[in-house]
């Protein structure tokens, strides 16, 4: 636990003694802020419905801008083999990594309860589907920040990393989207697979196991293939 914290905090401090992580928070917030204030004041709706409309979006670009150099730079810059000579393991290395990005988004949509205040200042929330909304979107971008790190354990090209990780985040985020194109007996199985009817489940308020059950798995399995990728180096 103690080198997993190790590396969460370098990787925190590499965030935020850069720009990347004041950039990334700034346009989250600004994004999400112009649509709420649209659904605001233009078209006079006093919910966060545009808000939990617009983050799953953006996610798909954020995740793997967040994620793409946290193992790409590091086999690049050789640092990589720095790292294996130190008494840490690789999936330390890998929770550790991901942690931070994790935390970095986490910390961007704890921002956005400045809308959850504002709408309760004006009238009754339904707080049971804006809690689900603010979980679903955190499960979410939990999947899409491990995604990104396999994807950048795959090339030490960080541009790469990022639209590999963005393929396959839209992928998955368009599965329940594209139902009607494919038989029934697999359509039920793709929807299961799409991370967007997860969250619109959850999002209506209600935690289901099954969807915290899928959640989980993702997560699991993407990071335990990220650091079977990054143990294979051992072997080049």
């Amino acid at each position: 636990m103690h080198n997993v914290c190790t590396i969460f905090r370098k990787e925190m401090r590499s965030y935020f003694n850069s720009p990347v992580a004041y950039i990334v928070i700034t346009l989250f917030l600004a994004i999400t802020g112009y649509f709420f204030g649209s659904s605001l004041f233009i078209a006079d709706s006093a919910d966060l419905r545009a808000l939990f409309g617009i983050a799953p979006i953006i996610f798909l670009f954020f995740a793997p801008a967040i994620t793409m150099r946290q193992i790409a730079e590091e086999r690049r810059a050789g640092t990589m083999e720095i790292l294996v000579t130190l008494p840490i393991t690789d999936p330390e290395i890998v929770v550790g990594k991901f942690l931070a990005a994790f935390s970095l988004l986490v910390i961007s949509v704890v921002l956005t309860v400045v809308s959850l205040i504002t709408i309760a200042s004006l009238g009754n929330v339904d707080f049971g589907a804006s809690l689900g909304g603010y979980l679903g979107l955190i499960f979410m971008g939990g999947v899409y920040i491990s995604i990104g790190m396999f994807t950048s354990s795959l090339s030490p090209n960080q541009i790469v990393a990022f639209i590999v990780g963005f393929v396959i985040i839209f992928a998955f985020f368009m599965l329940d989207k594209v139902l009607v194109f494919f038989p029934s007996s697999i359509a039920s199985a793709m929807e299961y697979l799409s991370v967007d009817y997860h969250f619109r489940n959850i999002a209506r308020g209600v935690i289901d196991s099954r969807d915290l059950i899928y959640y989980f798995s993702m997560i699991f399995f993407f990071l335990f293939t990220t650091v079977k990728m990054t143990e294979s180096r051992k072997w080049r």
